[in-house]
């Protein structure tokens, strides 16, 4: 079964923006389709409004931002957040969402907020949909069209989809046992990306005497946010190193010098990721190791999307 990924739906061509246009993303459409299954969201036409349509803009009206249509004075704030509620039963089916940038609906950040007096504008506003997105499913991975443009913030939301896609189709509510094999594969995931947080939530983990709804949901959020920022070449670097040493018993001086170069080529910039990780990948086929087999680190997400070349 396929994952289920929520999209505006003018990033998959359909003409639902304000000038009857769309804004069609050539990786989620080409490459992302694929492997997930798009379910498709536009505010907007959701709360009745035409297409075309008069321009929508965020507003700071008494300590509160508003979504006003400026040409007929008519403020849809409480409509757009309300969708939210309306489809939050399909949101939770939900492994992820990319959202239209800039929109003052769907916008992650950045959005335009205008000074009603002056009309002057800054950069610093949330979409109101995309706001209320958050609040209702906190753990959601989320992206703008833009930002995937970016090799590492691509890497990272495809990689929290996937693993939060994993989590969903957990049977819940979940024994400590399963918590603590999906807890297992994570690690080397979580080590990349937050050592800290790798280290907290393994205390936490083993320490609970029992787990219940609470626990779990509390322990995802934590798992996301560990996650929300791209891993550093250096935390890439010690968890290949880490792994290294699960096949000193096996390899030779000149193979374990081929793999040392590998990391520290890769450390210093001049190598990506994927160059150590393939002979890792060989070296795992030639010398099963099961705790390493069943890291989600070595293969977090479909091989043909090609995420960690940019690396």
């Amino acid at each position: 079964m396929r994952l289920k990924v929520g999209i505006s739906a003018c990033l998959l061509g359909d003409e639902v923006r304000f000038d009857g246009g769309h804004k069609r993303s050539p990786f989620c459409e080409n490459e992302l389709a694929k492997h997930v299954e798009f379910v498709k969201f536009c505010p907007e036409v959701g709360i009745g409004l035409p297409v075309p349509r008069p321009t929508i803009r965020l507003e700071f009206h008494d300590q509160q931002i508003r979504a006003v249509i400026p040409k007929t004075g008519e403020d849809v704030t409480d409509s757009l957040k309300s969708f939210a509620d309306r489809v939050q039963p399909k949101l939770k089916d939900l492994s992820g969402y990319v959202l239209c940038a800039k929109s003052p609906s769907c916008g992650m950040e950045r959005v335009k907020l205008y000074d009603p007096k002056t009309g002057s504008a800054r950069k610093e506003a949330m979409g109101l949909f995309a706001e209320r997105l958050h609040e209702l499913e906190p753990a959601l991975p989320l992206e703008e069209d833009g930002r995937l443009n970016d090799p590492h913030l691509r890497e990272n939301f495809i990689l929290r989809v996937f693993l939060y896609g994993r989590w969903k189709s957990l049977p819940h509510p979940l024994s400590k046992s399963a918590l603590l094999k999906f807890h297992t594969q994570s690690k080397l995931i979580l080590m990349a990306h937050n050592q800290a947080e790798y280290r907290a939530l393994g205390r936490e983990v083993g320490e609970a005497k029992s787990i219940d709804e609470g626990f779990c949901q509390r322990y995802i959020l934590q798992v996301m946010n560990a996650l929300s920022k791209p891993a550093s070449r250096r935390n890439h670097t010690n968890v290949l190193q880490h792994i290294q040493g699960y096949f000193k018993q096996h390899l030779d001086k000149e193979q374990k010098h081929e793999l040392s170069q590998l990391i520290l080529d890769y450390h210093d910039g001049t190598l990506p990721l994927m160059a150590p990780l393939t002979l890792i990948r060989h070296y795992l086929r030639e010398f099963p190791n099961e705790y390493l087999a069943e890291q989600w680190y070595v293969t977090p997400y479909p091989e043909d999307l090609k995420l960690r070349y940019g690396l």
